[in-house]
């Protein structure tokens, strides 16, 4: 069964977009994340517009991830605080980065800076969380076996990273305007989670992402957040942005295929649910490895779409 979109003016199989939400719902409950970086070359992939399927992908993110936050606040897995600071970063972030869009679609930009944008995120994202997961996986089995001369050095090398970390905290320590988040556990300055809700708004502009691929490890590293927080967290802040970011792009650069977003929402809602209840099964290891390698495969598949020749080619005058 197709369906006509007005906005990206192709025809679609009805069945085939309500799955992409069920996917993208799923991973937003699994991970904490919107599922933005997977949806929006996933929608190039079927004949969708960069531009429409940025904008569109945002809009989806909003019922996705409000069906995550929803579940993670009734297991109190919410850190409002963290969660509102993020928010005064991510709408200012938001504005601007519609309003680059605006200006390169102008230009005819816009969809080669979307395609690039999302090679270098995820790339690096991708690579970080894989390689550091792979490392706290194999130092799990690797201090079941050790010698006792083994364990005293590695304690030995554990004190010079404490040393390190103890460094970094007292740099982060020194900003201005420190703030306590009990839900968390963790205190730091408010500068620093509006400076990255800035990024994430201007990524969920340019992307159509919720920017949870980035957030998540973010807060896990840098933040020091516990995984359940982050999740929860990730996804409050992740709805309100792309509400604001949804609003922005429909108004302003009338990119928001509505008829495609209430498909998306359909199965992105039933999927969230299934997500959140799925996530509670594996450790926490577990589920970073297994979204880093989900985000190196959709690296993958866009470096090849930007280096390999199109197997459709369109001459500029002639044919039959």
């Amino acid at each position: 069964m197709y369906i006509y979109l007005p906005i990206a003016l192709t025809s679609v199989t009805l069945w085939l977009v309500v799955g992409l939400g069920l996917l993208v719902g799923l991973l937003s409950g699994l991970f904490g994340v919107g599922g933005g970086f997977l949806m929006t070359p996933l929608l190039m992939m079927i004949g969708i517009p960069p531009t429409v399927a940025a904008a569109t992908d945002a809009n989806q993110i909003v019922a996705a991830s409000a069906s995550g936050t929803l579940a993670h606040w009734r297991l109190g897995n919410v850190d409002f605080k963290m969660g509102l600071l993020l928010l005064v970063g991510g709408f200012t972030g938001g504005a601007l980065g519609v309003y680059v869009i605006k200006v390169l679609r102008a230009t005819g930009g816009a969809d080669f800076l979307i395609k690039i944008t999302y090679v270098i995120m995820l790339g690096v994202v991708g690579t970080f969380m894989f390689f550091e997961s792979l490392h706290a996986l194999k130092k799990q089995k690797a201090v079941a076996r050790m010698s006792e001369e083994e364990r005293i050095e590695a304690e030995r090398r554990a004190r010079e990273k404490a040393a390190v970390k103890a460094k970094k905290k007292s740099i982060l320590a020194s900003l201005p305007m420190q703030i306590h988040f009990e839900k968390s556990g963790v205190t730091h300055s408010a500068i620093l989670p509006v400076g990255l809700g800035i990024f994430v708004g201007v990524l969920a502009a340019i992307m159509g992402v919720g920017g949870g691929f980035l957030m998540v490890p973010v807060m896990i590293y840098l933040l020091r957040m516990p995984m359940h927080v982050v999740v929860g967290t990730s996804l409050f802040q992740i709805m309100f942005t792309c509400v604001e970011v949804t609003f922005l792009q429909a108004y302003q650069n009338h990119t928001v295929d509505i008829i495609l977003a209430i498909l998306l929402l359909v199965g992105s809602t039933i999927g969230a649910q299934i997500g959140t209840k799925l996530g509670k099964k594996l450790h926490g290891d577990q589920l970073k490895i297994l979204l880093a390698m989900i985000v190196l495969g959709v690296t993958v598949k866009m470096i090849l779409g930007l280096v390999l020749e199109p197997s459709l080619l369109l001459a500029h005058g002639g044919g039959h």
